[in-house]
């Protein structure tokens, strides 16, 4: 089954065999993995990515993820999964008490976290969506064909400015991170310097006819990132 966008995953592990492992395995069945081994970047992580799903260490340096899972929830609605080598009830129960969505109990089989993290997503929506298309006014993006049209007439894209449109379209009128635009369209961590992003936004603009000066079609949100506004395509 084709696939219209990889759900990105944030593993939140110190261990770093382990986070590997888990890395490789998620990647060959389609996910963007980004690991973060520190507890106290993980808040960051999670603000700036805000990935589909969170993979949390109970026992991370820095902060643990009890802590973390109590942070971030207030701004943060993906599933959170506590991922640990403890399996007393006091600690699940506090777990889903802060906000974690499941359990996992290390060393856990790759199949069975592999399908934890389906039914999650299915869960809260964040599935990828199967081959098919969006179409946002006059602005339609055929995945199955990798091409879009913009009222009515192809417009050539390369290989990533169609990533960069289909990922901005698939969530139109939210704003999504350059480090969120940047894993996924690129399936490596961001370093905050890399300007990928910023220029292919510029020539999706230009092929877009979006005014460069006065963006209405894909907006900047300084500070922040960039958002496709849906009502600019009619």
């Amino acid at each position: 089954m084709e696939l219209f966008l990889m759900n990105v995953v944030l593993l939140a592990e110190d261990d770093e065999r382990l986070a590997e492992l888990v890395k490789d395995y998620l990647q060959a069945n389609g996910f963007t993995v980004v690991v973060e081994s520190h507890g106290l970047n993980v808040p960051r992580q999670v603000q700036n990515l805000q990935p589909d799903i969170v993979i949390l260490d109970l026992m991370l340096p820095g902060k643990d993820g009890i802590s973390i899972c109590k942070e971030i929830r207030p701004k943060y609605d993906g599933p959170v999964l506590m991922l640990t080598a403890r399996d007393g009830d006091a600690d699940q129960v506090l777990g889903f008490d802060v906000g974690a969505d499941d359990y996992v109990i290390k060393p856990a089989e790759p199949r069975v976290l592999l399908a934890r993290i389906h039914a999650l997503l299915r869960r809260s929506n964040r599935e990828p969506i199967e081959a098919g298309g969006i179409t946002i006014g006059q602005l339609e993006v055929r995945a199955s064909a990798r091409e879009i049209k913009l009222a009515g007439v192809v417009v050539p894209l390369s290989s990533h400015e169609y990533d960069l449109l289909l990922t901005l379209a698939r969530q139109a009128g939210k704003v999504l991170s350059r480090e969120y635009l940047f894993t996924t369209i690129c399936q490596r961590p961001y370093d905050g310097l890399d300007r990928t992003v910023d220029v292919r936004v510029s020539h999706l603009r230009k092929k877009l006819g979006d005014h460069s000066d006065n963006p209405s079609r894909i907006k900047t949100v300084w500070g922040r990132g960039y958002m496709l506004v849906a009502d600019a395509w009619e």
